[in-house]
């Protein structure tokens, strides 16, 4: 764990607060850094800096994006073991980038936001945190969408007598050794924790609601030659990124344009299926039903021989009910288990922290949104002076790096900020009418995707099944869209600080 800053109070007051310290408030630190300013402080809940990679520490824990494209274009890591980093790699670069660039003196570890809200009278932004309150005229939300787990509600649940946990949650504590265990939900954490618990477990029943599409994971790990090219020879390693980047904006093709392109890659993902499952029943039940992309693709070597394992077992029935020691199904089989493992993900369309932001007229962006959540840009909301969500509505990525997104929506910030400062502004926000014209764009951007049109219903769309989760086309796009702030055409008048 990162040595902690020394304890000192919160001032009264700053000019920008930041709220999580994982990739996206990390890097809005350093940008501002950067940019020539100092004032300014970083909230994280957390123990230590990291975000997800912190957070996220179950067995076999890995990136899905290739390495060269996962960490900041200004701090590239020329040490990555592998072509998919491991999570301990992650977590470790971004611990070494924040005492790197000097970032740590302004985290205040195991703080949480209990709430924020606007003053439209004072031009501010006002917190509430578990270390008192303060003030601050700048809001950026990097909290992320991948910080509040999801855990079904199972009549039950409450009277289960063993152990259980979520993923995100980890028990390292707990032996599994010869436990029986069920696993719920088959996601992107789940696919890689199961073949790690596999071995030492005595039984596993997987309760899967819908099969994912699996690939291939073409993972190798580096050699040292390639490691020592990349420290010596940077331009090597920018190279690599470039090529990497590219050659991942191509599956966009497939998503958005010409759908046919995508039956390659299912054809890919059933001989996956067959090269490693024996069961043609357990074939069956694995195999998707929807095309590919529709939900995140998901990549492994060994999660499909795992499922084939005598003491593993299948079942796309729903969940009943939890007694004191097991998991009944909706078809009656009762299976006895010691653990309960929820693979069952995050909050994405509705965080945690909308309901505890409040703007100019009072409303949460809970209320304001919902259950369909809109930002001008995915970055800044209307009728929320001054507030910057960084990975916000429509930001998400389906083909490549977040990274990249949180990278562009930086530089916008930085932008924007200046531009309040330098022409001494109390606040800044998107028109009402630009916010719209940007939601009507990712409407028509995403028409006819396969994540409108592939046969599924994933956490990509809102309770009112809008997309508003994807960026719904090239990040390149994205990245010119975003490349400066225009207070001319897209922000509303701003009143002058007295």
């Amino acid at each position: 764990m990162t040595t902690p800053p020394p304890i000192t109070p919160l001032p009264p007051h700053t000019h920008v607060l930041i709220a999580g310290a994982g990739f996206s408030g990390l890097g809005a630190a350093i940008r501002l850094t950067q940019s020539g300013f100092t004032d300014f402080v970083i909230l994280e809940k957390a123990d230590d800096v990291g975000g997800t990679w912190q957070a996220n520490s179950y067995p076999g824990c890995a990136c899905d994006v290739p390495s060269v494209l996962y960490s900041y274009s200004f701090a590239q890591n020329p040490n990555w073991s592998s072509s998919f980093s491991p999570q301990p790699e992650i977590y470790a670069y971004l611990q070494r980038t924040a005492r790197e660039y000097g970032i740590m003196p302004k985290v205040r570890l195991s703080t949480t936001l209990d709430d924020a809200a606007w003053d439209d009278k004072a031009k501010v932004w006002r917190f509430n945190t578990s270390a008192g309150q303060l003030t601050a005229d700048i809001f950026i939300n990097a909290t992320g969408p991948l910080s509040e787990v999801s855990i079904p509600t199972i009549p039950g649940t409450e009277n289960f007598a063993g152990e259980m946990f979520h993923s995100a949650q980890w028990n390292h504590e707990y032996d599994l050794q010869g436990k029986r265990v069920a696993v719920i939900g088959t996601g992107a954490s789940a696919i890689q924790f199961v073949p790690e618990i596999q071995p030492s477990v005595a039984s596993m029943i997987l309760f899967q609601r819908t099969a994912p599409w699996i690939l291939p994971r073409r993972d190798r790990k580096f050699s040292d030659l390639e490691k020592s090219l990349f420290r010596r020879i940077p331009l090597l390693q920018r190279l690599a990124r470039y090529t990497t980047y590219w050659y991942r904006e191509s599956y966009v093709i497939g998503f958005t344009k010409i759908r046919s392109a995508l039956r390659i890659a299912e054809a890919v993902g059933r001989y996956n299926i067959r090269r490693q499952v024996k069961d043609k029943e357990l074939r069956k039940k694995l195999t998707p039903s929807f095309q590919l992309g529709c939900k995140r693709v998901l990549m492994s070597n060994n999660y499909y021989a795992t499922l084939d394992k005598p003491n593993t077992d299948v079942t796309t029935a729903g969940i009943a009910r939890i007694t004191e020691n097991s998991v009944v199904a909706t078809d009656g089989v009762e299976y006895p288990v010691d653990c309960i493992i929820w693979g069952t993900g995050f909050h994405v369309t509705d965080t945690a922290i909308a309901q505890h932001v409040r703007g100019r007229t009072g409303k949460t962006l809970e209320e304001t949104w919902r259950g369909s959540p809109e930002a001008y840009l995915g970055i800044t909301v209307a009728d929320f002076p001054n507030y910057f969500h960084m990975v916000g509505p429509n930001t998400g990525l389906g083909h490549s790096s977040i990274v990249f997104i949180i990278e562009a929506q930086l530089r916008y910030i930085v932008d924007a900020i200046k531009y309040v400062n330098d022409n001494h502004l109390a606040a800044i926000e998107p028109l009402p009418e630009a916010q719209d014209e940007w939601v009507e764009l990712i409407e028509q951007k995403s028409a006819g995707t396969v994540w409108l049109e592939g046969g599924c219903n994933s956490w990509y769309l809102d309770e009112k099944g809008r997309n508003s989760t994807l960026w719904p086309g090239y990040t390149f796009t994205y990245r010119k869209l975003t490349a400066k702030a225009d207070p001319e055409k897209h922000f509303a008048e701003a009143q002058a600080r007295s």
